[in-house]
């Protein structure tokens, strides 16, 4: 996998974030996840981690994505997880501070209050900035 294009790097991080979400259809008797956690790691230039200067405008504010993330999460049933990781890098792929990304969802418990199962993704530049060309016809 190709990362980010510059020879150095930066990252935000989100980990273990339990996202208000419905992921799946289940019957009597099946193991029905009690939570689903996302990892989310952005790779963003240095220049807005290694700041000059204290103050919001000097850095990648990530508050409005997180938000969009928790919205996207609460946004129906989701019958994979796949589609819900699908629109998190779309709504990450508005950013054009991000030059790649790793996205890993997981469910709490796969079975008799055991285990987690997820779906993990590395997003590389030349990915994302397809999908910021494709934009709308993703949805």
């Amino acid at each position: 996998m190709h990362l980010p294009t510059t020879p150095t790097a930066s990252r935000i991080e989100l980990k273990d974030f339990h996202l208000a979400t419905r992921i799946g259809t289940y019957t009597p008797g099946d193991t029905v996840p009690e939570y689903h956690a996302l990892d989310l790691t952005l790779w963003i230039t240095p220049a807005l981690v290694l700041i000059p200067e204290d103050g919001m405008a000097h850095v990648f504010d990530y508050d409005p994505l997180v938000i969009e993330i928790e919205r996207l999460a609460a946004d129906g049933l989701y019958e994979t997880q796949e589609r819900l990781m699908t629109r998190i890098v779309q709504a990450c792929a508005t950013y054009p501070v991000i030059e790649a990304l790793d996205i890993a969802l997981r469910k709490f418990p796969v079975r008799a209050g055991s285990g987690s199962l997820g779906v993990r993704s590395s997003v590389d530049g030349m990915q994302l900035q397809g999908m910021r060309q494709v934009g709308a016809k993703w949805d």
